[in-house]
């Protein structure tokens, strides 16, 4: 297994937001900033950071933008991961096969998978999902070719 901490600077230098020094946070969906998403995932998603600094220690939020057919082989993180369903459908399974049975979550739906949790997931058509942890977040793909920082 590959244990590699998400790298810095993937997508923060123009994070949505001014990283923490404000009071409070408001942000419309119009004013979120997407980027592509860390090398730690596979190519094609999109990320946005609401707040926090997940590369760090210390609370964070941020979005990911999935397109159709996306997946996510079995994993697990260093830290607890809550993830909550924005837009479409998020299939999430818990496991080390990503052909096990998943559950779809539809917008609305919550996810909590304590540090540890081998699972995967997928989006069939477009989906959005937000991550909220205590960074610094990370991923270990349990099979290293479905690592895409060492995929060939």
């Amino acid at each position: 297994m590959i244990n590699l901490i998400l790298s810095c600077c993937f997508l923060f230098a123009s994070p949505s937001f001014a990283m923490d020094d404000a009071d409070h946070v408001m942000m419309r969906p119009k004013e979120i900033k997407w980027a592509d998403a860390p090398p730690s995932l596979p190519a094609g998603a999109k990320a946005a950071i609401l707040y926090g600094d997940p590369t760090a220690a210390g609370p964070f939020s941020m979005r990911l933008k999935l397109p159709a057919k996306y997946k996510i082989g079995p994993h697990f993180h260093p830290q607890d991961e809550n993830v909550t369903v924005i837009s479409g459908t998020f299939m999430m399974g818990i496991g080390d096969d990503a052909k096990a049975k998943a559950t779809a979550l539809e917008a609305g739906s919550f996810a909590r998978m304590k540090a540890g949790t081998h699972h995967f997931a997928r989006a069939d058509k477009e989906a959005i999902v937000q991550i909220n942890g205590i960074g610094p977040w990370g991923i270990t793909y349990i099979n290293p070719s479905d690592d895409p920082r060492t995929a060939k």
